[in-house]
C-alpha cells in the first residue's frame, strides 16, 4: 500500500496544486487534488478482475477551474440549499449569496470546492491516506465566523475509502460539509447510470418545492417514486408524473436514514459490470442526485451519466427547527465520517 503526492497543475497565482495518490494492495488506487479537496479518480475491478474509473473527474487541471460541476469536490460550508440565502443565528439574520436561482447553494460563489486545501499524506494503521486541511475566515461568502476544517481520505484494505470531517469555529456558525463526487460503476464513459440497482435504507425523504428547496415534511416514500427500500433500476420511475420528480428534473432529493450512529446508508449495482458501492454514514440524511443537470458532454459526462450519494445534513436546516441542527458553536467539534466500499456482484 501506498501514498504519493504530484503536481497536478496551478492556480492563477501559480500554487500548486498537489495530486495525491492512494493505492491498496488489491491495486484499487484513489486519486484526489488539494483544489476543493477534489476526488479525481477512483479505479475498481469488475467482476472479471478488469480496472476502470468509477467516478466522473478530469484527467488535467484546467476543467476544474472552468467546468467542474462539483465534480468529485468537497462542498461547504453548507452543502446543498439555504433558502433565498438567508437563515437567523442567535437573533442575527445573516445574508448569503444566491447561486441557485433564489438561493444558496453549496457554500455560494466560491465554496470550499473553489479553495486551495493544504495537503499532507497521512497514514493510519498502515492504510494510505491524506489529510487536507483549510481555514475559512469569519465572512467568507458571508458566514460568521473562523471555521478550520480538515478532510481525512484514507483507504483500507477492504477496499473502502473512508472520508473523514472535522471543524471547529470561533463564533456559531451553520456547517454540512459532504462529497460531490459523481459515481458511473460502469465506469467513466460508459453511458448512463438509469441501469444501475439502488438501494437507500430511508423509510422517508424531505420533498420540495419547486426552487427545491424542503417544505419541511418528512413524507414516506412508500408508494412513491422515492421508495429505493428494495433493489431498484434508477431510471425506473425517473420520470414518472410526480411532482416531486418534476420539482428535480429526476432525483435530487434528500433521504432521511433509518437509524442512527454509523450505519448502512445505502447500496448500488451496476448489472454490467458487477461493480458494487456500498455507503455506510454517520450522517442523518443523502442527497440521492442523477446528474439531471450535467452538461458536460463534450468531455463524456453527459446528462444523468453520474449520480451522487451526498452524505449530509438536511438542506436548508437552519430553517426548520424540526431539523437536525447544523450549527456549529465555540468550543464544540464538528465530526462526520463516511465510507464507500467497492466490491463485485458475481
Amino acid at each position: 500500500m501506498s501514498v504519493t503526492r504530484a503536481p497536478f497543475g496551478n492556480m492563477p497565482d501559480g500554487a500548486t496544486v498537489n495530486l495525491f495518490t492512494l493505492k491498496n494492495a488489491h491495486g484499487v488506487e484513489v486519486r484526489a487534488i488539494a483544489y476543493g479537496a477534489t476526488i479525481v479518480s477512483i479505479r475498481t475491478p469488475d467482476r472479471q478482475g478488469r480496472f476502470d474509473d468509477v467516478v466522473l473527474g478530469f484527467d488535467t487541471f484546467e476543467p476544474y477551474l472552468t467546468k467542474a460541476r462539483y465534480l468529485g469536490s468537497v462542498v461547504g460550508r453548507y452543502g446543498n440549499r439555504i433558502a433565498g440565502g438567508r437563515f437567523t443565528l442567535d437573533g442575527a439574520t445573516i445574508q448569503l449569496a444566491t447561486n441557485n436561482g433564489p438561493n444558496h447553494l453549496h457554500g455560494g460563489v466560491n465554496g470550499f470546492d473553489k479553495v486551495l486545501w493544504k495537503g499532507e499524506s497521512s497514514e493510519r494503521d498502515g492504510n494510505p491516506g491524506v489529510v487536507f486541511s483549510y481555514t475559512s475566515a469569519d465572512g467568507e461568502e458571508s458566514y460568521p465566523g473562523t471555521l478550520k476544517a480538515t478532510i481525512t481520505y484514507t483507504l483500507t484494505p477492504r477496499n473502502e475509502l473512508v472520508v473523514e470531517y472535522a471543524a471547529t469555529t470561533d463564533r456559531p456558525t451553520p456547517i454540512n460539509l459532504t462529497n460531490h463526487s459523481y459515481f458511473n460503476l460502469a465506469g467513466r464513459g460508459h453511458g448512463d447510470i438509469l441501469r444501475h440497482q439502488l438501494v437507500i435504507d430511508a423509510d422517508r425523504y424531505t420533498p420540495t418545492d419547486s426552487t427545491q428547496i424542503p417544505t419541511g415534511e418528512l413524507s414516506p416514500v412508500a408508494g412513491t417514486p422515492f421508495d429505493f427500500r428494495k433493489p431498484t433500476a434508477i431510471g425506473a420511475r425517473i420520470d414518472a408524473n410526480d411532482e416531486q420528480i418534476r420539482n428535480g428534473g429526476g432525483y435530487d432529493h434528500n433521504f432521511v436514514l433509518n437509524g442512527t450512529g454509523f450505519r448502512r446508508a445505502a447500496r448500488a449495482v451496476d448489472p454490467s459490470s458487477g461493480r458494487t458501492l456500498e455507503l455506510s454514514t454517520t450522517e442523518p440524511g443523502v442527497q440521492f442526485y442523477t446528474g439531471n443537470n450535467l452538461d458536460l458532454a463534450r468531455n463524456g459526462f453527459a446528462r444523468r451519466s453520474g449520480f451522487c450519494l451526498e452524505t449530509q445534513h438536511f438542506p436548508d436546516s437552519p430553517n426548520h427547527s424540526n431539523f437536525p441542527s447544523t450549527i456549529l458553536r465555540p468550543g464544540e467539534t464538528y465530526r462526520s465520517r463516511t465510507a464507500f466500499s467497492f466490491g463485485v456482484d458475481r
